[in-house]
């Protein structure tokens, strides 16, 4: 069964920037109420005590005021500080570098590769969309069949006891049993999933392979239908007949 992902993800470059004149605020408080409290009171402070300097918003990490020239950018359709616009994992700032946003989180390129899984073909990050199959994790260009290398994605496939990946054609031809008459695999017909196999003498037959080796004629159907063998051989019931007869014709002669 294969199963698809794409993994939600935007690739940036980090936003213009304008300057900044102030640091980084305080830290949150540890209660949702005290915070709402004290941004509540900030906001009216704020009001009625405008910035002298240029002011462009709230900074969406700490949540303190952005104010003055070079002191901020805006990535993601927020506003930070310069200083708290940083990867989430390693806390390099990202102002003009490129950066990757899931849910609304920023990282740095190499942060956020090293996030990613990897193909279990070649090894490589699997940078946007996923193939599962077998448990395992590909790239669609890298899940192929290992006897022809065509591209199984979005195609039928099996797997053989050593969990190598094939698709349905080469599986059969593969591993299917051989007819003991023309050597060729015995595998479903075009469109079909289903083989036919006849065993007969502890040897496969195709359906059109099983015939009389005296009279050719078909030994699963007609009148002659049934294989009645005769020292290894696969007869039908009136060349059976025929062989004895001669044999007996044989034996009563020699004595």
């Amino acid at each position: 069964m294969l199963v698809f992902h794409r993994r939600t993800c935007t690739t940036f470059w980090a936003a213009h920037h304008w300057g900044l004149s102030q640091g980084q605020g305080s830290a949150h408080t540890a209660h949702p109420e005290d915070e709402l409290e004290r941004l509540t009171k900030k906001m009216l402070f704020d009001m009625d005590h405008p910035p002298s300097e240029e002011y462009f918003g709230r900074c969406a990490s700490c949540g303190d005021n952005v104010v003055g020239e070079g002191t901020g950018c805006t990535a993601m359709d927020q506003v930070f500080h310069v200083d708290c616009f940083v990867c989430m994992t390693c806390s390099s700032k990202l102002r003009g570098k490129p950066f990757y946003a899931v849910e609304k989180k920023a990282y740095c390129e190499p942060c956020y590769i090293n996030t990613l899984e990897t193909c279990t073909i070649c090894s490589k990050p699997i940078m946007e969309r996923i193939l599962r199959a077998t448990g395992k994790a590909y790239h669609p260009h890298c899940f192929t069949c290992v006897v022809c290398s065509r591209s199984l994605d979005g195609v039928p496939f099996t797997v053989d006891a050593s969990n190598h990946i094939h698709c349905i054609e080469d599986f059969h031809k593969k591993f299917a049993p051989r007819c003991c008459v023309c050597s060729e695999p015995i595998m479903p017909a075009p469109g079909q999933e289903e083989t036919v196999r006849i065993v007969a003498l502890d040897r496969d037959f195709h359906v059109q392979c099983y015939r009389c080796e005296d009279c050719g004629s078909l030994l699963s159907e007609g009148d002659n239908q049934g294989c009645y063998p005769l020292d290894g051989h696969v007869l039908c019931k009136n060349c059976n007949s025929s062989r004895i007869q001669d044999l007996t014709a044989k034996a009563t002669t020699d004595l």
